[in-house]
């Protein structure tokens, strides 16, 4: 049963060290990004031209940049900023990964073809360059637009696994069933074919995620992505590239984020894979191999 299921699936999770760290750091740094700048008296453009360049302290919990900026807010705002972009960056890939991967391996034929085509005429495009190129075009259209580029050039791989998945359902004997009945292919694939990639779906926008703030991170690291005033993990990065010695604070603290956000969803991700592992539910029965459903 599938509520069988789902209970056995959230007692791995809570019993999953990878899991609860995973879910403690993301939730310590959701906080932060979202909460965090309410507990600041400062805002992260707001300038403090008595305090330039100032180690952490009491006034400025994480010091102050080279212009007398906050970094504790810049830090809080550039956090928010990349989990947004990296969250709908991973929410548009996989839902367009999920729709063209169903699409492909469903009807076959032509639009198989054609949409396999397109795959990999995606996969050889030098991505990076595209978005370096692309990006600065995009500038009047806000943060958005960043994420949807992004998404643009991450859903290949995962639309090539949905395919294969969706070929293999659709000659189980439920789905050629629900056919023989003369249900229609929309219904068919929102009712038999998605519920049993939805794991994997799941799964791979958890660890979508980090590897688009990562993209993100590096299209405004060089400038391409998030502009000033705004500031994203990558903005502030390159602002201390220059000086991680000098003025470490301004250095490590966004730094850290980065990688700690990173850590954080893969640790979730791979959690998420190996509790929602259908072979996790196997269960020995008279000496053979049977499954919980």
């Amino acid at each position: 049963m599938r509520s069988a299921r789902g209970a056995a699936v959230r007692r791995r999770l809570v019993r999953s060290p990878g899991a609860v760290a995973g879910g403690a750091l993301l939730l310590g740094l959701f906080l932060f990004a979202f909460a965090g700048p309410h507990l600041s008296g400062w805002g992260y453009a707001d300038i403090d031209y008595s305090a330039l360049h100032r180690p952490p302290d009491a006034r400025h919990w994480l010091g102050t940049n080279r212009i007398g900026q906050d970094v504790y807010a810049q830090c809080a705002r550039g956090l928010q900023k990349s989990l947004l972009i990296g969250a709908l960056a991973a929410g548009f890939s996989t839902g367009l990964a999920a729709v063209v991967g169903v699409c492909a391996g469903y009807f076959g034929g032509w639009a198989d073809r054609a949409l396999m085509l397109l795959v990999d005429l995606m996969l050889v495009v030098p991505a990076f360059l595209v978005l370096v190129v692309v990006a600065p075009r995009l500038r009047a259209l806000g943060w958005l637009a960043y994420a949807g580029l992004i998404a643009a050039f991450g859903w290949m791989v995962t639309a090539r696994a949905v395919r294969a998945m969706t070929r293999s359902l659709k000659e189980r004997q439920f789905v050629l069933v629900a056919r023989h009945m003369g249900v229609g292919p929309a219904m068919v694939i929102r009712r038999h074919i998605l519920p049993h990639m939805a794991s994997f779906l799941v799964t791979d926008a958890t660890v979508a995620v980090a590897g688009a703030v990562i993209s993100e991170t590096g299209l405004s690291y060089f400038g391409f992505g998030v502009q000033p005033p705004d500031v994203s993990l990558g903005t502030l990065i390159a602002d201390a590239a220059d000086v991680p010695t000098t003025y470490p604070w301004m250095f490590s603290f966004p730094a850290g984020l980065l990688v700690l956000l990173v850590l954080a969803f893969h640790l979730i991700g791979d959690a998420l894979r190996a509790a929602l592992d259908p072979e996790a539910d196997a269960v020995v029965v008279g000496g053979e191999t049977g499954s919980r459903v």
